[in-house]
C-alpha cells in the first residue's frame, strides 16, 4: 500500500534543519505567552510519568539529542495540551504507544528503529500534521495505519536503510543534500532501491560530476516525475541557485554531444530558467508534456528532431515573435504561448496544427492589420479552442486601435485582398477608358481639342509677332483660292461669315479684285503679296501651287491616293502645315470661324488696325 497523493515523503542523508526551525518558531511564539509552555531537557536516558505530570499546560517539549532508548507514550497522559514533541537524535529502538489527541508535530527521526515506528494509535491523532521517522527497513504495510490522516509532511532519515519494499513510497523527496567532496556519497544508500514514481531533490549542493552520476542512476529507475529545487552547482560548473529549477534541462544542454534521455520520460518541466532556442536541440523524443515557460526562447528552430509523442507544450512568458507551428509536433493538442512578443500570428500555424484542441495565445502585443484576420477567423471556426477569448486578445498596435479587442476589429475583404483590389482597379480603368473613348468618338471631342489647340497656338503667335514690317504693302486680311466647283460653298458660307456688315475683314477674291489686262498668275501673285494670309479651300477638285502665308481649309477629306503625283508639293504642304477642317455639324461651325479669324489676325501689321483699311478679327 502506497502513501496517499497529498502526503510528501522527505528523506535526508546528510543534514536536517526542518524540525529545528519548527522548534525555534514555536519557542518564540509560546515563550511570549506561557512561561511554562516550553521545556527542553538534555542527557536524559529514561522518562517517567512524574517528570511531566506537574506540567498540564505544556505545549512544546524538546527531548532531542539525548540518550533515550525506550519510550512509553503514557508518560504524557497528563499533558493534554502538548502539540509538539521532538524525540529526534536519540537511541530509541522500542516504544509503547498511546494516543496523544492534541499532538500536531512528532519527530522520531535519527533513532535506532528497525521498522518504521508507526503505531496503530497514531491513526487516532487526527490533528497530526508533521511526522518524522527513521528505520533500517521500509515496507508497504508500515504506512497502513496513517493513510487516512491529512499529513502535510512525513520526514524519513535513511542513513542505515538496509531493506526497501518496492513502491512503498509513491513520492520521495531528498532534502539538504550538501556534500563538498567529489567522491560519490551515496553508498550504502542507492536510489535504485526506492522505485518511486515521484522523486524530488530539495536544497542540493553537490559537484557536477556527482550530479551527473545521480542522473545516470535515476534514468534507470521507474521515476516518472523528477524535480530539483534550490540547486547549487559546484566544481566545473559555475555555482548558481534557482528555485523550481529542473536539473534535467541543464544537464541535457551542458553535455551537447551526449544528449541521452531515458526513453520512458513522459513529462518534463524546464520552466523558470534561462534556456534559449538551443534547448530544442536536446529533448527526450518520447516526451508528452513539456513545460518551457518563463525562459528566454525567441523561436523554435526548424532543424530539430520531431517530437511525435508531444501532446502539451507550454512556452508562455518567453520572447517568441511568431507562433511555432506544428511541423515538428504533429500530435500537439494543447499549446500555451501567452505573454510573448507575437505581433501577427502566422497563417501557416493553422495549416500545420490541425490537431490543436486548446490554444492559449492571449496577452500578446497584437498588431491589428490585414494579416491578423486569419487568426480572428480561426477563433470563429474553432468552436472555443482559443482560451481566454475575447478579453485576453487585445490590439496593441497601431496606437489608434490600442485596447480594442480582436473580436471588434474588422477589415473589409476589399481592403485586405490585394489581388481583388488590383482586379477591380483594372476593370474600372478599362471601363473608364472605354466610356471616354466612346464619348470622344460620339461627340467628336478630338476635333474640338484639335481646333482649340490651333486657336491657342494662333493667339500665342499673335502676341509674339511684329507686324509693323508688313504694314506698307498689305491691303487685305486674306486671299482666297478655291476650285470653281467649290465656289458655292465659298460664296454662300465662307465670304458671308468673314466679310460681315461692319467691314472688319477684307477678303481678296479673283472675281472682284483681279486687275483686268494682267495675267491670272500676275493677279494671283499680286493678291497674295497684298494679303496678310492666303486661304486655300482644299477638296478633291482643288489644284494648288505652293505660296507663302497659306491657310489651308480642308472642305472635305482628301485621300492621299486622289492627289496626283505631279502635285507632290501639295502633299508635302499638307504634311507640314496644320489645316482647318470644315465640320459637317452646324454645332461646330462657330469654333471653326473663330479659329479662322484668329489665324488671319496672326502677324497682322499695325497699320491695318490704325488706318482702318483692315480691322482686327473678333475672337469668339
Amino acid at each position: 500500500m502506497g502513501f496517499p497523493a497529498n502526503i510528501f515523503i522527505f528523506a535526508c542523508i546528510f543534514t536536517f534543519t526542518l524540525w529545528n526551525n519548527i522548534q525555534l518558531s514555536m519557542e518564540n511564539e509560546f515563550t511570549a505567552h506561557y512561561s511554562s509552555s516550553f521545556l527542553a531537557y538534555k542527557n536524559i536516558s529514561e522518562l517517567h510519568i512524574s517528570d511531566f505530570s506537574s506540567l498540564p499546560e505544556l505545549q512544546v517539549l524538546n527531548l532531542s539529542h539525548n540518550l533515550i532508548r525506550e519510550l512509553d507514550f503514557s508518560v504524557f497522559k497528563f499533558n493534554e495540551k502538548l502539540e509538539c514533541l521532538d524525540l529526534s537524535h536519540n537511541n530509541l529502538w522500542n516504544m509503547c504507544c498511546q494516543t496523544l489527541a492534541g499532538l500536531r508535530h512528532l519527530d522520531l527521526s535519527f533513532n535506532k528503529f528497525n521498522t518504521l515506528p508507526i503505531c496503530q494509535e497514531f491513526g487516532n491523532m487526527l490533528n497530526l500534521e508533521d511526522l518524522g521517522l527513521s528505520a533500517t527497513m521500509i515496507r508497504k504495510s508500515d504506512f497502513r495505519g496513517i493513510t487516512h490522516l491529512q499529513l502535510h509532511t512525513v520526514f524519513l532519515t535513511l542513513e542505515d536503510l538496509a531493506h526497501y519494499e518496492a513502491k512503498s513510497l509513491i513520492k520521495l523527496e531528498l532534502s539538504n543534500i550538501i556534500y563538498n567532496s567529489t567522491d560519490f556519497p551515496f553508498p550504502p544508500f542507492d536510489p535504485l532501491k526506492f522505485k518511486t514514481l515521484n522523486l524530488r531533490f530539495n536544497n542540493v549542493d553537490l559537484s557536477w560530476s556527482i550530479l551527473v552520476r545521480i542522473f545516470m542512476i535515476v534514468w534507470s529507475t521507474p521515476v516518472e516525475y523528477f524535480t530539483v529545487k534550490k540547486l547549487t552547482f559546484r566544481g566545473s560548473v559555475q555555482s548558481t541557485t534557482n528555485t523550481d529549477f529542473s536539473l534535467l534541462s541543464y544537464w541535457a544542454q551542458s553535455n551537447e554531444n551526449h544528449c541521452h534521455w531515458v526513453r520512458t520520460l513522459a513529462k518534463l518541466n524546464l520552466s523558470s530558467n534561462k534556456l534559449t532556442d538551443s534547448v530544442f536541440g536536446c529533448l527526450p523524443i518520447n516526451v508528452q508534456i513539456l513545460d518551457l515557460q518563463n525562459n528566454q526562447i525567441r523561436m523554435v528552430p526548424k532543424d530539430i528532431t520531431e517530437l511525435k509523442a508531444l501532446k502539451e507544450l507550454n512556452i508562455a512568458f518567453n520572447r517568441l515573435a511568431e507562433l511555432p507551428g506544428c511541423s515538428h509536433f504533429r500530435g500537439l493538442e494543447l499549446l500555451n504561448i501567452e505573454e510573448n512578443s507575437i505581433l501577427i500570428p502566422s497563417s501557416d500555424f493553422f495549416h500545420s496544427c490541425q490537431n490543436i484542441r486548446e490554444l492559449r495565445g492571449g496577452h500578446n502585443p497584437f498588431q491589428c492589420s490585414c494579416e491578423l484576420r486569419d487568426f480572428v477567423n480561426f477563433e470563429k471556426k474553432s468552436g472555443g479552442r482559443l482560451v481566454g477569448w475575447p478579453e485576453s486578445y487585445v490590439c496593441e498596435y497601431p496606437d489608434d486601435l490600442k485596447g480594442t479587442e480582436l473580436k471588434d476589429f474588422q477589415l473589409s475583404e476589399l481592403s485586405c485582398n490585394t489581388t481583388l483590389l488590383l482586379v477591380i482597379a483594372l476593370v474600372v480603368t478599362v471601363v473608364v477608358v472605354a466610356v471616354t473613348s466612346f464619348l470622344c468618338i460620339y461627340f467628336d471631342i478630338m476635333w474640338y481639342l484639335k481646333m482649340m489647340w490651333q486657336w491657342t497656338q494662333t493667339k500665342r503667335r499673335v502676341r509674339k509677332s511684329h507686324p509693323e514690317d508688313l504694314q506698307s504693302i498689305l491691303q487685305f486680311h486674306a486671299f482666297i483660292s478655291y476650285s470653281e466647283r467649290d465656289s458655292l460653298w465659298v460664296k454662300n458660307h465662307l465670304i458671308p461669315n468673314l466679310e460681315k456688315e461692319d467691314g472688319s475683314v477684307q477678303i481678296c477674291l479673283h472675281e472682284r479684285n483681279f486687275i483686268p489686262g494682267k495675267s491670272i498668275v500676275e493677279n494671283i501673285i499680286n493678291c497674295i503679296e497684298k494679303s496678310h494670309k492666303s486661304i486655300f479651300v482644299l477638296s478633291p477638285n482643288f489644284v494648288q501651287m505652293k505660296v507663302p502665308s497659306l491657310i489651308l481649309i480642308l472642305l472635305e477629306p482628301i485621300p492621299q491616293y486622289l492627289i496626283p503625283a505631279r502635285y507632290h508639293k501639295l502633299k508635302a504642304l499638307m504634311a507640314k502645315r496644320t489645316y482647318l477642317e470644315w465640320p459637317k455639324e452646324k454645332s461646330k461651325h462657330g469654333l471653326f470661324w473663330a479659329n479662322l479669324k484668329a489665324t488671319l489676325n496672326s502677324n497682322l501689321p499695325i497699320s491695318m488696325y490704325e488706318e482702318g483699311s483692315v480691322s482686327q478679327l473678333p475672337f469668339v
